[in-house]
Order: structure tokens, then sequence, then C-alpha cells
């Protein structure tokens, strides 16, 4: 803070403050995030006068969306790194010495790796143009039959 004092030593939340490097005071609060083995202190800050149990409720849901970011990118960064291992499995099952065309490469993957997805897509795609196969004149039946 400017007055040389850390968060930390502050006794009460909803204090307006002014921090370093900052033309303007700020509200602070703050509350605790309990993990299994530890207890973190979040402090919440507000350029606007609010009160403090509106600041930490804004702060707490602030959390819970970071937190749900966090994950959603770390599983984005997971299932892109899996596509793209697949996509390089197909191509090197090309064996041809030309750049890779990406597109080839997943549709070998997908016809050799995940039969189920392109069979549902092809009936779904089946269903969807349904009405536009009768009007032609066209009746597809499919039946599954087990072997």
């Amino acid at each position: 803070m400017e007055d040389g004092r850390r968060l930390w030593q502050l006794h009460k939340p909803g204090q307006q403050i002014r921090l370093q490097g900052l033309k303007f005071p700020v509200t602070i609060a703050w509350f605790y995030l309990k993990k299994p083995s530890k207890r973190y202190v979040l402090y919440v800050l507000s350029t606007k006068p609010l009160k403090a149990s509106t600041i930490v409720w804004w702060g707490k849901h602030r959390w819970q969306i970071e937190g749900f970011f966090k994950t959603a990118k770390y599983r984005w960064l997971i299932l892109s790194l899996v596509a793209f291992l697949l996509a390089h499995w197909g191509y090197l099952s090309l064996d041809t010495k030309q750049l890779p065309d990406w597109g080839i490469a997943t549709t070998i993957i997908l016809e050799t790796c995940l039969v189920e997805v392109v069979v549902a897509v092809f009936l779904a795609e089946i269903e969807h143009k349904r009405t536009l196969l009768q009007q032609q004149g066209l009746d597809i039946q499919i039946t599954r039959c087990k072997i």
C-alpha cells in the first residue's frame, strides 16, 4: 500500500486503501479458500466502494469461473494433443515422403480406429436427409443384424 503496510496487516475487510502505482482508491476484502492440505487467503479488490460482503461474493464467484476456465483449457490442450497424435499416426501409416495432408490423415484414423463414429455420422446424415430422399422417390431402410 502507499503507506508501506501489507495487505495481510489489514484487520477489517471493506476498507478503502491506496495501492502503490494506482491513482485512485480501491476497496479491499478477502476470503479463505480451503484446500485439503492448506488454507489460502484470497484478496479481492473493487474500484467501486462496495460492502465487503458484496466484494467477497463477487470474488468467490469469479474464482469459480477462473477454475472452470483453467480446467477447460487443460482439457482442451489434452484433447488437442490426442487429436494431433492420432492424425500424425494416420499420416505415418500412409508411408509417404510428401508433406502431410491432415484431412486425409484424420480420415484414415476415423475409418480405421473410430469406425463407430463414422457409421453414426453416416446414419445421422441419412436420417437428416430422409424427406429429401423420399421426395426423390427413394426409401432407405436400415436394419441392424447381429452376427
